[in-house]
């Protein structure tokens, strides 16, 4: 396999996530990606590439960074992938839970805005009438 099918250059991988090569850096700096060097420039692998997805994932759905580094970090190991399968289910459902109570909320303060306005809208009619 030639070498330029197997590692990326941050331009490479920022321009294919469409996210800027500092944020790269930061997941670098976090300890999610750990790229090889050659000089100052960094060469990164497919398994660089495949937890920089996966973090840029999790950052989507709202995880923390303890939560991400956790779920990747299983990911090294062991061969059964079990229980990370496990785990992943455990942290969507507690993500779930968690946007369900948010919209929730979310709903009853639009409610109440709509009885707020309701009542606005009632005494200008109130004193447009007097």
């Amino acid at each position: 396999m030639n070498r330029a099918a197997t590692t990326f250059a941050i331009s490479d991988l920022a321009r294919e996530f469409g996210i800027t090569p500092r944020t790269i850096r930061f997941w670098e700096d976090q300890g999610i990606l750990s790229p090889n060097r050659e000089g100052s420039k960094r060469i990164f692998t497919r398994r660089d590439r495949a937890r920089l997805k996966m973090a840029l994932r999790g950052k989507r759905l709202g995880l923390s960074l303890a939560e991400i580094k956790d779920l990747i970090g299983m990911y090294e190991s062991t061969e059964d992938e079990t229980p990370q399968l496990l785990e992943c289910l455990r942290v969507m459902e507690k993500r779930r839970a968690a946007l369900e109570q948010q919209r929730e909320d979310i709903e009853a303060m639009l409610a109440e805005i709509g009885q707020f306005e309701h009542q606005c809208e009632q005494e200008l009619a109130r004193r447009n009438t007097t």
